[in-house]
């Protein structure tokens, strides 16, 4: 029963946040919050399970990862002056060594879009789930699939 109550309060607190700072909640804002908080969720709460159905696609393939692998949330941000913004949440399976494997707790995507004609997206799997405030790269892990969802 915590999780459905912890759920209830980020969501007000994000109403309580969005309303105060935009002035009025519109209907799209309000599915984004919904979904976006939704998906992280789901992204934490089944992270090893579609970790391992990453893995048995991989291995039914014939390209299994030999290393350790753990499916991380993505935090996304983009970059481009032209291009419409965008955001997604999704979910990156990391792999590497074990001790590097264990300190990733997110991949941050870095967007940029030149002049239409490129688009570049960086992945980097960090120690922290905000980036923002220090952008710490777990040096030896590799990203080895993603999962994306268009808010």
């Amino acid at each position: 029963m915590r999780a459905p109550k912890g759920i209830a309060i980020l969501l007000a607190v994000a109403l309580f946040v969005g309303g105060a700072t935009a002035g009025a909640v519109y209907a799209q804002d309000l599915f984004s919050i919904i979904k976006t908080l939704g998906i992280g969720y789901a992204v934490r709460t089944f992270a090893p399970q579609i970790n391992d159905f990453i893995n048995g696609i991989l291995q039914n393939r014939g390209v299994a990862v030999r290393e350790r692998t753990k499916v991380v949330p993505i935090l996304n941000v983009q970059i481009g002056i032209s291009s419409p913004g965008g955001a997604y949440v999704g979910a990156a399976q990391v792999s590497g060594p074990k001790a590097a494997v264990d300190r990733v707790q997110a991949v941050a995507q870095l967007d940029a879009d030149y002049q239409q004609a490129f688009r570049v997206k960086i992945m980097v799997p960090v120690d922290n789930l905000q980036p923002w405030v220090a952008f710490r790269r777990v040096n030896g892990v590799g990203v080895s699939a993603v999962i994306d969802v268009r808010i």
